[in-house]
């Protein structure tokens, strides 16, 4: 692989031509972050479900108290 000028961390596989980015630590915070993010998601997604749930239950009971 040649390195790619101006670039530390990019390769050029003389195969494919391919740019092959080498940054090991870049590539682990990625992850990290991306991770992070989905288990962010993960948690507001439970409590969109817990807040709808809670939303018809408070409506079956202001149908009942009403009736």
């Amino acid at each position: 692989m040649k390195r790619v000028q101006g670039h530390s961390n990019l390769f050029r596989d003389e195969k494919t031509n391919a740019i092959i980015n080498r940054d090991d630590s870049g590539y682990t915070s990625y992850m990290n972050n991306r991770r992070v993010h989905g288990d962010k998601q993960s948690e507001i997604d439970e409590m969109k479900k817990e807040i709808n749930e809670l939303k018809s239950l408070l409506n079956d009971l202001v149908s009942k108290i009403t009736s």
